[in-house]
């Protein structure tokens, strides 16, 4: 495409105020452009009037709007991307709301910033979609509450469903079950379980096709485009995308030596409870004897870091529902339950008040011990402080149960059997349960294309299990309309960039196929990568972690990046203007730094940032080419890594930090100090810290001095 490149400047929002626009504008006529204009009100009806105006024209295909943060005014400033170049320059936020107005190290930064994005621009082409994934069709795996909902919701909104159920009749757990717990007002009553009414309209729906006793020999391909082997009648067919809602398994008891699970008979689980109850009589498997004292154990294995470090939510509502069993069964039995805390959340706490009325003992504790009754009528005996009373307390009972924790059913069975390179199974999070990320993206696994529902998510209710199955559902519906129109799904929506690889050059390293968080490359027997851009978030951490540099986006590139940093005018050192580049991300600490603007915090004026879309996606060739330039300094802004990170692509953040050594390298190779480059974890809530990081940053660089290769 020949460029044909107009500058809008907007003198709104106190811009005029801050800047000499004229002066701007001068530098923005050095470079090869089109047309550039200066107006009071860009975002108004006649501000995007006359940039519209020109594109349509023919006069300008290459927007560069210096006005506003670009997460505002979208709309105002949507151009169509296969068309138009689209470049949001924010001189509002990132210069007048953080500098002194009309201060000469403010119109420098504007400045530079407008060379940065002029650079971007100019490096940047029109993309071209990739349009291979048009399968529209829809696998959900898991016939329980979560998977029927999912393709039930599904097929409604006009798409082929495959339900796959490994057992051989749908419903899952809840068919086994014999009471639930309460949905409606007054929330103190167990209610029959109702799951037949939807096991029957997935059956008769037309557009849902049902295969039990089945399981996957092997999935293949990408979204759009996945190849599904099964290991019956379903054979092999197509998919555009994948709903995993295989549900949970029990937390083997056997492991529970500590709570003689296994020795004593009369040790049983709540599933076991279930069951019992559902067959018809609750007894004791030691006699059959009805029990008259019986125990339940909350947390048994759960909250323990030698079994489940977490809770799985719903046991503590379970046993209160078995509470009840055992009192409408005899409403003359002795119920207590031992507890280390009761967790009934919403209405739930309405149906703990009516046990407690009932006549059901709670003990918190977490010191229960069970051993044999001797000499008494009852067979076991529990031991445990009252942390209430601050006393011990012992109980003889018949029976006891333990309230056993919920794992997904994921663990250590891959399921999917997905052909790819990084292994057969869903990544998992530190819990084994395999969700994408703690704090954003639910249903969104680290296979793009496929979204777990339900309790191989995370522990849920049975309501919440279903509300989960149409959760995942509209991700999956998202998934296959994206890929069909060759658009990345999350967390770049709609971005129809993918990696190019230039494979003349490709060393077989396989960085590439080993960092990339999500899949997205397979490779051949040499080692050389086989892409799957349907698979690809579009993070560009393959990009990063190339060491030939052979990868790249039409808008996003290694040399595009270099050459913004060396765009950045560097005065010269008598001049005692440090100039500090800011690498920077663009899902969480690039939004910090508009609210730094926003709440008007000012922060030195040496400071050009450079959005980048994963922190992980830095070369180290930038490093080199911004300390040579003359740079003093480099601040990396990556999001929150660790257990709980909030990178939203999963470990691009940590990659980073790791890259910190090599980055030391390079500087050593320079002969630069390392205290030069600065890393810092931003989530968009520390926006307050940004001033205070440059400041003691830019104090630093002051006290090493100027970067030795200034004027060179």
């Amino acid at each position: 495409m020949d460029q044909k490149i107009g500058i809008y400047l907007c003198s709104g929002c106190g811009i005029g105020d801050s800047l000499d626009l004229e002066a701007v504008k001068s530098v923005a006529e050095e470079s090869s452009i089109a047309k550039c204009e200066i107006h009071p009100h860009l975002c108004g009806p006649e501000g995007t009037l006359l940039m519209r105006n020109d594109v349509n024209a023919g006069e300008v295909n290459c927007v560069v709007a210096a006005a506003c943060s670009g997460r505002v005014k979208t709309d105002e400033f949507y151009f169509d991307p296969m068309s138009t170049i689209l470049e949001r320059l924010n001189f509002r936020e990132h210069v007048a709301w953080c500098q002194p107005a009309g201060a000469e190290d403010t119109q420098m930064m504007a400045e530079d910033y407008l060379r940065m994005a002029l650079t971007r621009v100019e490096k940047t082409t029109l993309p071209s979609p990739y349009l291979e994934g048009t399968e529209k069709a829809i696998l959900v795996i898991g016939g329980g509450i979560s998977g029927m909902q999912a393709a039930l919701d599904a097929a409604e909104a006009g798409y082929q469903v495959m339900l796959l159920e490994k057992e051989p009749q749908l419903g899952g757990y809840m068919a086994k079950w014999y009471k639930n717990t309460p949905s409606k007002p007054p929330y103190q009553d167990v209610e029959d379980i109702s799951i037949q009414g939807l096991i029957d309209s997935v059956s008769s729906n037309s557009s849902i096709k049902v295969f039990t006793s089945t399981v996957i020999d092997k999935i293949s391909g990408a979204p759009g485009m996945f190849d599904v082997t099964t290991n019956n009648g379903a054979g092999t067919f197509k998919v555009g995308s994948i709903v995993l809602a295989a549900g949970w398994k029990p937390y083997d008891a056997a492991k529970l030596e500590h709570l003689s699970y296994g020795k004593l008979p009369d040790i049983i689980t709540n599933v076991q409870m279930e069951e019992m109850a559902k067959s018809g009589k609750i007894t004791c498997p030691s006699d059959g004897s009805t029990p008259a004292v019986t125990a339940f154990i909350q947390c048994a294995g759960s909250r323990d870091a030698n079994h489940l470090p977490y809770c799985s939510a719903v046991c503590c509502r379970v046993s209160l529902k078995q509470a009840v069993y055992l009192k409408e069964q005899d409403a003359e039995s002795k119920v207590f339950v031992f507890y280390k805390d009761m967790r009934t959340p919403e209405q739930h706490e309405e149906f703990y008040k009516k046990v407690q009325k009932d006549g059901v003992v709670f003990v918190k504790t977490d010191t229960a011990k069970i051993t044999i009754s001797e000499g008494s009528e009852r067979k076991l005996c529990i031991e445990a402080t009252d942390e209430l009373l601050g006393e011990p307390v012992m109980v003889e009972v018949d029976l006891v149960v333990l309230a056993t924790g919920m794992q997904p059913a994921v663990l250590d069975d891959p399921i999917l059997n997905l052909e790819y390179r990084q292994g057969p199974a869903l990544p998992e999070l530190k819990y084994g349960f395999p969700d994408s990320h703690f704090v954003c993206f639910p249903y969104e696994t680290r296979r793009t294309g496929i979204y777990a529902a339900g309790c191989v998510r995370q522990p849920m209710t049975a309501t919440r299990s279903g509300n989960d199955g149409t959760g995942a559902a509209l991700k999956a519906i998202q998934c296959v309309e994206l890929t069909s129109q060759g658009k990345a799904v999350h967390p770049r929506a709609g971005d129809v960039s993918y990696p190019d690889l230039f494979i003349q050059r490709c060393t077989q390293c396989k960085r590439c196929t080993e960092e990339c968080p999500f899949g997205m490359y397979n490779e051949d027997v040499k080692g050389t990568p086989l892409p799957h851009p349907t698979r690809c978030r579009r993070c560009a951490i393959c990009m990063g972690s190339c060491p030939e540099r052979i990868i790249s986006f039409n808008n996003y590139s290694v040399d595009m990046i270099g050459s913004m940093i060396k765009s950045i005018v560097v005065p010269e050192e008598y001049d005692e203007k440090p100039r500090i580049v800011g690498l920077i991300c663009e899902n969480d600490a690039f939004p910090a730094l508009d609210m730094v603007g926003i709440h008007k915090l000012h922060y030195p004026p040496w400071v050009r940032f450079i959005p980048l879309r994963c922190l992980g996606s830095i070369n180290l060739v930038w490093i080199a080419d911004a300390l040579s330039k003359g740079i003093d300094g480099i601040v990396l802004f990556g999001c929150k890594h660790g257990d709980d990170y909030q990178c939203h692509f999963i470990k691009g953040s940590e990659l980073a930090n790791t890259r910190m050594e090599k980055i030391k390298e390079t500087l050593d190779r320079l002969v630069l100090e390392s205290d030069r480059i600065r890393f810092e974890q931003i989530s968009i809530d520390d926006y307050y810290r940004i001033p205070v990081i440059l400041e003691e940053f830019t104090a630093k660089l002051e006290e090493l001095g100027p970067n030795p290769y200034k004027g060179f």
